[in-house]
């Protein structure tokens, strides 16, 4: 009996949030190691936290990653993965690569398994979403086919969202020259949570968070103020992967969402433990 008093007690908790949440807009980023475990339970954790969003009346959207699946799938064609600045060079043969995985295999396999939850969704290349220009580094080294999302149309994701349809999209987007490219799945999810005027933006990774130190998971920042945010990167806290994504939250941020939060895929149901009980588990960036 205590057990299921217990469970009742948590869903009490819950409650406040769910009211305050209904027919809000969450932007789901989607990426970590945990995407590539064999474990199918694992894999797909995250689809059954995104029916139960869907199941209480939240309208969520998301935005996946899959680095490691590419670059697996680049070495498996006896290429060599390459990197810049912790970017992907990506020539002609590489964004063919990047554009069927990405596309053409995680996207599905995302769509599916929300749909064997129960829930509906469905899936986009984000060269129909996104549009981008070229990106160029300040060091002037060409990337090849790497952009920078400059534009969103938000009609598809809308149009989903009033069927109570789950948006999944993929990080690429079409170029000025017509040609596809592959974006940043950080920064293609805060344009995203941008453009539709989303009330949260949860980046999912295989870290706890942001760290103050890298390998001391007991010094999570949980709650981060976004004028704080020059300072950690000054002092080197934020660094490396985690400088996309704390760019775009505090982006996301100024333009309007109302709290950012990073969390670990790889704690079960870490998306709900995040948003509907007190405590929370992972870093929120807030204004």
């Amino acid at each position: 009996m205590e057990e299921i008093i217990s469970k009742a007690a948590t869903l009490l908790e819950a409650l406040p949030y769910v009211q305050r949440f209904r027919n809000e807009v969450f932007v789901v980023k989607y990426g970590g190691s945990f995407m590539d475990s064999p474990n199918e339970e694992e894999r797909h954790r995250v689809a059954r936290d995104v029916v139960f969003l869907e199941a209480v009346g939240i309208n969520p959207v998301v935005v996946h990653g899959g680095g490691k699946a590419i670059t697996r799938a680049i070495e498996q064609s006896g290429a060599k993965a390459e990197f810049v600045g912790g970017q992907r060079r990506t020539d002609e043969a590489t964004m063919e690569i990047v554009e069927r995985i990405l596309s053409w295999k995680i996207n599905p396999e995302i769509v599916k398994a929300i749909q064997d939850f129960g829930g509906k969704a469905r899936g986009f290349s984000g060269s129909e979403i996104f549009r981008c220009r070229k990106l160029k580094r300040k060091d002037d080294v060409d990337l090849g086919y790497v952009g920078e999302v400059v534009e969103v149309n938000a009609e598809p994701l809308r149009e989903c969202i009033r069927r109570s349809i789950t948006p999944v999209v993929s990080p690429t987007a079409k170029g000025e020259d017509g040609k596809i490219y592959n974006c940043n799945a950080d920064i293609a999810a805060a344009k995203t949570a941008i453009a539709l005027k989303a009330r949260r933006l949860v980046f999912m990774s295989d870290v706890p968070g942001l760290l103050r130190a890298p390998d001391d998971a007991t010094s999570l920042i949980t709650h981060l103020p976004i004028d704080e945010v020059p300072r950690l990167r000054e002092s080197g806290v934020i660094a490396e992967g985690m400088i996309p994504k704390v760019e775009s939250a505090v982006a996301a941020i100024e333009s309007g969402v109302e709290k950012v939060q990073f969390v670990d895929g790889r704690i079960p149901h870490s998306i709900l433990l995040e948003i509907f009980t007190d405590a929370g588990v992972g870093t929120e960036v807030v204004r």
